[in-house]
């Protein structure tokens, strides 16, 4: 009648870690659908991670200012394009 096995119904969180080409560095966390991150200007980036049925999670963050940033991740890799076309790379601890 009842599993006490705990499912996971949204993205798992963690720690992000990403960097782009430029070795610029966001860092900052995730608990279910919500993530935050902060870039080393200062700039913090708030939004959510969907998960979708094929196991990925879609990201979708926003800055004060309006910029966006989207991307996905399998497992722990994490890929994030900004509105300006530069790709981040990282992971989720």
């Amino acid at each position: 009648m009842w599993d006490k096995r705990r499912r996971q119904s949204g993205p798992r969180g963690g720690l992000f870690h990403v960097q782009d080409s430029f070795r610029r560095a966001m860092v900052g966390f995730g608990e279910g659908e919500f993530v935050r991150l902060r870039d080393e200007f200062g700039n913090e980036w708030r939004g959510s991670g969907e998960l979708q049925t094929d196991g990925t999670v879609r990201y979708r963050l926003r800055d004060s200012s309006g910029r966006a940033i989207t991307g996905i991740s399998e497992k722990n890799g994490l890929i994030l394009r900004d509105d300006r076309g530069n790709v981040w790379r990282g992971f989720v601890d």
